[in-house]
């Protein structure tokens, strides 16, 4: 379906870019022809991401970055524009998620999903931005990663729920707001997609065939698929689509709603003591 050069010319940015979903993204805008920075915490995981894509023929560079911080995301996009050019699209993938009873939440886990999910997003799209506002020769586009529990909420995922609507709202808001400077602001939102990240801490132990039955097409997403969604919205045949949210997730919240309601039907001290042992170890 994409041609080869579909993004020629093109400077795609993605946060979260070293693994998993942000990994695939920036793997498939750089086997389209766009040069591609990426953003993180790791070095290590995004210098993989980097090798990668040069090793397959592409241009691609890094930045170290804690997105919770607007200074540190202001010098990364500054390092990536020394490498790579101006840049004209961003993706914001970088997220943090884990599963806890609401009642068991301390205010440092909370803050630390809503840092990272709703301001790290805040923070890279307003200096992302900035560059482009005032530059009438330049366009910008914007996908935020959501989730389909961003306008139904879910259980035991209270502060992703949280930071995540935020985002959708956000980018409702930008989406009126910057289109006279000509940026395209959209999210997607994807369902259960096996990753070596957010899934595997959120779908644990026996999880997984339970989370199947849970959708229509009654099998998970694959990475490529949402990496080739985001390269729809990134190309200039999608230049109409901006403000909208597009569900890949099988018909999940369709058929379920909230995405991990179900285990309130479950004995809740047994439910405590899988998500506690389901927790990161630090």
């Amino acid at each position: 379906m994409y041609r080869q050069d579909l993004l020629a010319g093109r400077t795609v940015v993605v946060t979260g870019g070293g693994t998993g979903l942000g990994r695939a993204m920036a793997e498939r805008a750089a086997s389209l022809g766009a040069k591609v920075g990426v953003m993180g915490r790791s070095a290590g995981t995004l210098e993989e991401t980097v090798a990668a894509i040069r090793a397959a023929g592409g241009t691609a560079s890094l930045a170290t970055a804690d997105v919770r911080d607007p200074l540190q995301v202001k010098a990364a996009m500054d390092a990536l524009e020394a490498a790579l050019g101006p840049i004209d699209t961003l993706v914001n993938n970088a997220a943090g998620n884990f599963l806890s009873p609401s009642e068991d939440l301390t205010p440092n886990a909370f803050n630390s999903v809503v840092q990272i999910v709703l301001y790290g997003t805040f923070h890279c799209t307003q200096e992302f931005a900035r560059r482009i506002i005032g530059n009438p020769e330049r366009k910008g586009n914007i996908i935020n990663i959501v989730t389909t529990y961003a306008w139904m909420g879910s259980a035991f995922v209270l502060p992703s729920a949280c930071a995540k609507a935020g985002v959708l709202a956000m980018t409702r808001s930008l989406a009126v707001e910057w289109a006279t400077y000509g940026i395209r602001v959209n999210a997607i939102a994807p369902g259960p997609i096996p990753t070596d990240g957010a899934f595997s801490r959120l779908m644990a132990g026996g999880f997984e065939e339970e989370a199947k039955k849970r959708i229509p097409a009654k099998r998970f997403g694959k990475p490529q698929e949402l990496a080739d969604l985001a390269m729809y919205l990134m190309a200039d045949e999608s230049d109409y689509v901006t403000g909208e949210c597009v569900v890949l997730d099988g018909g999940e919240w369709l058929q379920s709603g909230q995405e991990f309601s179900g285990y309130v039907q479950n004995d809740r001290a047994a439910v405590k003591a899988v998500l506690h042992a389901m927790k990161p170890k630090r």
